[in-house]
């Protein structure tokens, strides 16, 4: 997620500090990696200085000087850019768990103590268990979507994330599957 975009969208709706900023954040992407309050001020120093936004005054309104920032016109049509442009699904995806049941496959192939001091990798059985883990994730998404109140905000995220995680378990199976076809295609590379 573009944290510029984002805060020049935030700052869309008006003129706003960064406190009250990362608080539209955590509000609007509950389910977003959370955006710490020094990312805030860096990106809002950057907007400041590519001329996408402009302080509009300073205040403190009884507590700590606060920086009240505003979206130039600049930002605006910045803004109005980056929303129309369409994001190109990526044509592989960087996986960890391929990477891991790879890994698996050429250590187990290396015999006894391929793996140093550690545990013996087994591409199934991580397998096994990184389903399990993703089948815990979703039921933990699907309870939260599902209780009584949940925002639209939360419901969406959790849909996509439970539509990524179906994805990951689906080619789980797939790969549990095949596994000693690509175990025997990895040792012969």
């Amino acid at each position: 997620m573009s944290t510029r975009h984002v805060l020049l969208g935030l700052l869309a709706a008006g003129p706003s500090h960064g406190y009250e900023l990362k608080r539209q954040y955590d509000a609007r992407f509950p389910q977003a990696r959370p955006l710490a309050y020094g990312q805030v001020y860096t990106t809002l120093q950057r907007l400041v200085r590519d001329g996408l936004a402009a302080v509009e005054g300073t205040g403190s309104d009884g507590g700590p000087e606060r920086t009240l920032y505003r979206s130039t016109a600049e930002g605006s049509r910045e803004l109005g850019r980056w929303a129309q442009e369409i994001t190109a699904p990526a044509p592989f995806v960087t996986n960890e768990i391929f990477a891991k049941v790879v890994i698996s496959i050429l250590v187990a192939a290396a015999g006894p103590g391929g793996a140093q001091d550690g545990p013996e990798p087994d591409a199934a059985a991580h397998l096994r268990a990184q389903r399990a883990a993703h089948m815990e994730r979703m039921r933990e998404l699907t309870a939260l979507k599902t209780t009584p109140g949940a925002d639209l905000s939360t419901v969406l995220a959790a849909d996509y994330a439970l539509a990524h995680l179906d994805a990951d378990v689906r080619w789980m199976t797939t790969t549990t599957a095949r596994i000693d076809t690509l175990t025997a295609e990895v040792n012969g590379s």
